[in-house]
C-alpha cells in the first residue's frame, strides 16, 4: 500500500521524466522529420512489459510498446544487464511499422531489472527498395525496409561495433541514421537515470507500490466513465480507399459492447488481408484500440496498461487489422490505423454523444529524393506540411491544420524557412483551404494550400504513401464530411493527380507540387451552428466568397 499523495508525486515524476526525455530528443535528432515533425514517442513500462506513463507524442507509436517489450524479454531472457541497450522496429515482434525503430534501456535496482526506458523514433529511411521507408508496391515485408527483430546494440556498456555498422550500411544515409539514433539512445539513458534518482528518493518498494497505484487508479476512472454511457451493442464502419493493388474500399467494422463499466471491441468482420501495406499486425492493432478509448475517456486520466483493462479485444487473423506475416504493414501506423479508432468512434456515438469525435484528416504523404545543387550531396526529404483539418467535437469546432487522427496533432509541420534553408525547396505559398472543413454545429478544421517548388538542377524522384483521396473526413451525428485530399503535379504545362499510393514519380527540375488537403470532419446539426459562429468564419476568409455569394 502507498499514500495517495505519494502514488500522485510519483505519477507527476513519471510524467516529467517522460516529457523531458522527448526534449532531449527534439533538440539532439539530426533528421528534420525528429527535430521538426516530432514523429517520435518516449515512455516508462515495469519490468513485466505494462506501461506505466508515455509523453504527449505520436499516441499510436505507445500502446503497442508492452508487446515489444514482451519481445525483449523473452528473447533475452537472464541476459539483460545494467548498460544495455536494445533495437527492435519488426512490427511481428512488437513494432508498429518498420520506419519505427525503438530504443530500449533497462533500468536496475539491487541487481534487479525493475523498468524500462523507451524511444520509439520514425527513421528517415530504413533500407528496402524505396527511398523514405513506405514502398506502396510492397506485397511482403522485406520489400519495406531493413527488419530488426529483438537485438543488443551496446553490452554492459559497450556499443556493439559491427551491430552499429551493419544497421546503418542498410539505411540510406547513415551519417543522418546515426546521428537520430544516438539521439534515441541518449533520450532512453535521460529516462534510465531520472528513474535511478526517483527510487533513489522515494524507494524502490515504495515506488512500485505507486505504480501499482497509479494502473489501479487509471482502470479504476476508465471504468467510471464507461459506465455512465448507455448500454448495448452497437456497430461502426471505417472504409480506406484502396491498397495501391487493386483492392478498394478497404473496410473496418467495429463491434463495440458497453457492458456495465467495461467495453468488448470486436474487429472480426474487418475486411480480409489485402496485398499491400495497409495491413496490420496484432500489437498495432491493439494500440489502434486503445488509442480510441484514450480519445473517449477523460482527459486527465493517465493513459497506461490500468487503463487498457477495461477493454476487451475481438480480433480475426487473416483480416487487414491483424494480418498473417509476412504481409506488408508499413503504412498500418497511419492505416488502418485511423480506421480502426474510426469505426470504434463511430460505433460508440450512439453511447457516448457528448465524448465522440468527428474525423480528422488522413495521411497522405509525399518523400522526395534527389541532388541538392548548392551542395551536391543526396537528400531524402518527407513532407510533413500542408496538414489536413482536425475532426469537430462536442464542445467547438475542429483545429485547423491539426493533423491526422493517428496522430492527433503531435505530428507537427516544421518551419518553412529551415526546409527552405536545408533542402532544395520553395513554398510558393502555404495557407488554409477554404471551404474544406464540414459543416456542422460545429464544423470540422481547415486543411491546407500548398504549392511546393522542387529546385533541383536533375531529376529527382517521389513516392506517395496515404488516403483520404476518396473517402473524406467523416461527419458524426448529423455533422458532413469535410472535403476529401486533391494532390497534383505541376510539370511545365502538364497536370496530372497523384495517387495515395505510387513510387518512381519523375520530379523534373522548377516542378510544382499542388496540395489541397482534406478539412475535418463536422459534428452536429449544421442548422445549430450559432450566427455568431458562421459570420466568423466568413470574416476570417474560411469561407470562400463564391460559397458565401452561393449561400
Amino acid at each position: 500500500m502507498v499514500d495517495p499523495i505519494t502514488a500522485s508525486v510519483v505519477t507527476h515524476r513519471f510524467a516529467a521524466i517522460v516529457e523531458e526525455m522527448g526534449e532531449a530528443m527534439l533538440r539532439t535528432a539530426y533528421s528534420q522529420i525528429l527535430n521538426s515533425s516530432r514523429d517520435f514517442s518516449t515512455a516508462i513500462t515495469d519490468a513485466d512489459a505494462r506501461l506505466i506513463s508515455q509523453a504527449e507524442h505520436v499516441p499510436i507509436h505507445v500502446g503497442s510498446l508492452p508487446w515489444a517489450v514482451q519481445a525483449i524479454n523473452e528473447f533475452f531472457a537472464g541476459r539483460v544487464n545494467p548498460g544495455d541497450v536494445y533495437l527492435l522496429n519488426d512490427p511481428y515482434h512488437g513494432g508498429n511499422h518498420l520506419p519505427d525503430l525503438t530504443a530500449f534501456v533497462p533500468v536496475f535496482s539491487g541487481g534487479d531489472l525493475v523498468f524500462w526506458s523507451i524511444n520509439r523514433a520514425h527513421q528517415s529511411d530504413i533500407g528496402g527498395s524505396t527511398h523514405g521507408a513506405y514502398n506502396p508496391e510492397a506485397t511482403e515485408i522485406w520489400q519495406e525496409g531493413l527488419r530488426i527483430t529483438p537485438l543488443k546494440l551496446y553490452d554492459a556498456g559497450v556499443v556493439r561495433d559491427d551491430v552499429m555498422t551493419m544497421v546503418a550500411t542498410n539505411v540510406r544515409h547513415a551519417e543522418d541514421f546515426l546521428g537520430d539514433l544516438r539521439a534515441m539512445v541518449g533520450s532512453a539513458r535521460i529516462g534510465e537515470r531520472r528513474v535511478l534518482r526517483l527510487l533513489e528518493e522515494f524507494g524502490t518498494a515504495t515506488v512500485q507500490a505507486a505504480v501499482e497505484a497509479i494502473f489501479d487508479s487509471a482502470e479504476r476512472e476508465t471504468r467510471e466513465c464507461i459506465s455512465t454511457w448507455k448500454q448495448g451493442v452497437f456497430f461502426g464502419e471505417s472504409v480506406l480507399d484502396d491498397d495501391g493493388h487493386g483492392t478498394e474500399d478497404v473496410y473496418i467494422r467495429a463491434k463495440v459492447t458497453v457492458a456495465g463499466d467495461r467495453l468488448e471491441v470486436d474487429l472480426t468482420d474487418s475486411h480480409p488481408q489485402v496485398a499491400g501495406f495497409i495491413n496490420s499486425s496484432y500489437p498495432n492493432m491493439m494500440s489502434a484500440v486503445y488509442m480510441a478509448l484514450s480519445y473517449l475517456i477523460e482527459p486527465r486520466t493517465p493513459k497506461n496498461s490500468g487503463m487498457f483493462r477495461a477493454v476487451d479485444v475481438i480480433a480475426k487473423q487473416g483480416t487487414v487489422v491483424w494480418a498473417y506475416p509476412p504481409a506488408p504493414v508499413t503504412m498500418a501506423t497511419n492505416h488502418c490505423a485511423q480506421e480502426i479508432a474510426e469505426s470504434i468512434i463511430k460505433a460508440l456515438a450512439g453511447a457516448c454523444p457528448d465524448r465522440v469525435i468527428a474525423g480528422w484528416g488522413r495521411r497522405f504523404r509525399i518523400a522526395i529524393k534527389g541532388v541538392d545543387p548548392r551542395t551536391d550531396r543526396q537528400f531524402i526529404w518527407h513532407m510533413f506540411h500542408a496538414r489536413p483539418g482536425g475532426g469537430a467535437s462536442p464542445v467547438g469546432d475542429g483545429w485547423e491544420t491539426a493533423g491526422e487522427g493517428q496522430a492527433a496533432g503531435a505530428s507537427k509541420f516544421g518551419s518553412v524557412e529551415v526546409a527552405e534553408n536545408r533542402f532544395p525547396l520553395f513554398f510558393e505559398h502555404h495557407e488554409f483551404r477554404p471551404d474544406s472543413f464540414g459543416d456542422g454545429e460545429y464544423r470540422g478544421g481547415l486543411g491546407s494550400v500548398l504549392k511546393l517548388r522542387v529546385e533541383v538542377e536533375q531529376p529527382a524522384v517521389a513516392n506517395t504513401a496515404g488516403d483520404g483521396a476518396r473517402h473524406p473526413s467523416y461527419g458524426i451525428l448529423g455533422g458532413r464530411d469535410g472535403l476529401p485530399h486533391r494532390y497534383r503535379l505541376i510539370s511545365g504545362t502538364s497536370e496530372r493527380v497523384l495517387k495515395t499510393k505510387e513510387v518512381g514519380i519523375v520530379v523534373q527540375p522548377g516542378d510544382v507540387f499542388c496540395i489541397e488537403a482534406a478539412g475535418g470532419g463536422g459534428y452536429g446539426d449544421p442548422r445549430k451552428r450559432r450566427p455568431e459562429a458562421r459570420q466568423f468564419d466568413r470574416e476570417s476568409g474560411f469561407v470562400a466568397a463564391a460559397t458565401e455569394g452561393a449561400e
